[in-house]
C-alpha cells in the first residue's frame, strides 16, 4: 500500500483467493454487497483491463468504507516505515504527496496507469468534518496535487456541519402541540395520545449555509382511531426532506396506552350528565 507493490499486490490475492482470478472474484462479491453497480475488478493492483473499471464515485464510496477498518486506515495513513529484507533495514515511503503536508489529511492512495492517467483519493478529517476527494486523469502528480488541495480548500471554504436532528425535532414539537388534539380517539377511556418521533437515522450533515433552510416536514397521520390503542403504536410518518429530495423518513409513534371504555365507563358518563342536568 506504502509503494504500491503491484508484486505484492499480486502474491496477497493468491494467498487470500487462491488465485488472481479466485480474488477478484471476492472482490467483485464486496462491490456487489456495497451497491457499487459501476464497479468491477478483474485484478489486484488495478493495471489497465477494460474490464477493470469503477467511477469517482464509487471509488469514494469504497474508500468510505475501507477507512472504517483499523488496519487499513493505519497503513493508508502511515508517512514511512522500515522493513527487513533478508536480515536489511530497508525504508519504504508512502506516495501519497499530500500525507504529513497538508492538514487534517489521514489517506489514501495514489494510482498510475497509462489510460487512468494520475489519480488520487484522499481523506481529510478536521474542523469536525471528514470529506474524501477523488481525483482522475490528471496529467501529472503536480496537477492531481493542485486539483486535490482545490477540491478540499473548496468543501471547507463553502460547507459546515450542521445538527439537522435539531431542527427535525423542532418542526415534530411544532406540529405535535398545533395537531395532537385533532387525532380523534373513539371508544377510548382517553381522548390524547402522547405523540414522539422513532429512530432519527440523520444526524449531522454538512451543507452550504443557504441549504439549510430548505429543509422541510412533511406529516401523514391517521386522524382517527379506535380504541384500544397500544403503546408504540404507529400513527403515521414524518418525512424529511430537504432541497426537495427526501433524506429520512421517521416513524410517528404514540407512547401511552388508550383502553377501550366499558358499559360500566359508559355507564358513568351518562349518570354524570344526568346529575349535571338537574343541578
Amino acid at each position: 500500500m506504502l509503494r504500491s507493490g503491484n508484486d505484492a499486490a499480486v502474491a496477497l490475492a493468491e494467498y487470500v483467493g487462491g488465485s488472481v482470478q479466485g480474488f477478484a472474484d471476492l472482490m467483485n462479491k464486496k462491490a456487489e454487497e456495497l451497491g457499487l453497480s459501476n464497479t468491477h475488478f478483474v485484478t489486484p493492483h488495478g493495471l489497465d483491463d477494460s474490464n477493470h473499471y469503477t467511477t469517482a464515485l464509487e471509488l469514494a464510496k469504497l474508500t468510505d468504507y475501507a477507512m472504517q477498518n483499523e488496519k487499513f486506515a493505519k497503513i493508508v495513513g502511515t508517512k514511512s516505515t522500515t522493513i527487513n529484507i533478508n536480515g536489511y533495514p530497508r525504508q519504504i515511503n508512502n506516495t501519497n504527496e499530500l500525507l504529513g503536508v497538508l492538514n487534517g489529511v489521514v489517506g489514501v492512495k495514489t494510482g498510475f496507469t497509462n489510460n487512468a492517467g494520475r489519480c488520487l483519493v484522499t481523506e481529510v478529517k478536521k474542523d469536525g468534518m471528514d470529506i474524501i476527494t477523488v481525483v482522475l486523469g490528471a496529467d501529472t502528480k503536480k496537477d492531481r496535487t493542485k486539483d486535490s488541495v482545490k477540491l478540499i480548500k473548496y468543501t471547507y471554504s463553502n460547507y459546515k456541519m450542521y445538527n439537522v436532528r435539531e431542527k427535525i425535532e423542532e418542526q415534530f414539537n411544532n406540529w405535535r402541540d398545533i395537531n395532537t388534539d385533532r387525532i380523534q380517539i373513539i371508544k377510548g377511556k382517553g381522548d390524547t395520545m402522547n405523540l414522539k418521533l422513532g429512530d432519527i437515522s440523520v444526524y449531522l450533515l454538512p451543507l452550504q449555509d443557504t441549504k439549510i433552510d430548505t429543509l422541510e416536514c412533511e406529516f401523514n397521520t391517521i386522524t382517527v382511531v379506535e380504541a384500544p390503542v397500544e403503546e408504540k403504536t404507529k400513527i403515521g410518518t414524518m418525512v424529511v426532506k430537504l432541497d426537495g429530495k427526501i433524506i429520512d423518513t421517521i416513524d410517528i409513534i404514540n407512547t401511552n396506552k388508550i383502553e377501550k371504555k366499558t358499559w360500566l365507563d359508559y355507564l358513568k358518563t351518562l349518570v354524570k350528565k344526568i346529575y349535571l342536568c338537574l343541578n
